[in-house]
C-alpha cells in the first residue's frame, strides 16, 4: 500500500470492490507486500477490477513477481535484520507487525 496517497484519492473511490480490497489491505497487510492470491484465499470475491482501481489511483503500487532460478526457492521476509556479534536486532518492526 502506498502510505503516500493523499486522502482526497481514497475518498474518490466509488466501487464497493476498491473499498473492500482497500479495507482488508489496511486490516491484514498495512504497509507489508502481498500477493493476488492472499486475496483468493482470504475468499475475497471479484476483487480484481477494485485491485486495478487502487492501483490506477496510486493507492496501492503493483511490483512484477520474483523471478529466480527454475526449481529453486526464493523466501521473503517481512524485517530488515541486522546480524551483531552479539546479538540480532530487528531494525524495521513497526506498529504494522
Amino acid at each position: 500500500k502506498n502510505f503516500d496517497a493523499t486522502q482526497a484519492a481514497i475518498n474518490q473511490l466509488r466501487s464497493k470492490s476498491a473499498k473492500d480490497v482497500l479495507r482488508h489491505i489496511d486490516h491484514h497487510h498495512s504497509t507489508l507486500a502481498f500477493c493476488r492470491r492472499w486475496l483468493d484465499d482470504a475468499g475475497l470475491q471479484s476483487y480484481l477490477l477494485g485491485l486495478k482501481q487502487l492501483c490506477d489511483a496510486d493507492i496501492v503500487r503493483p511490483y512484477p513477481p520474483l523471478v529466480d532460478i527454475r526449481g529453486s526457492y526464493t523466501a521473503q521476509y517481512e524485517h530488515t535484520i541486522v546480524m551483531r556479534p552479539t546479538c540480532k536486532e530487528v531494525i524495521t518492526r513497526g506498529d504494522d507487525y
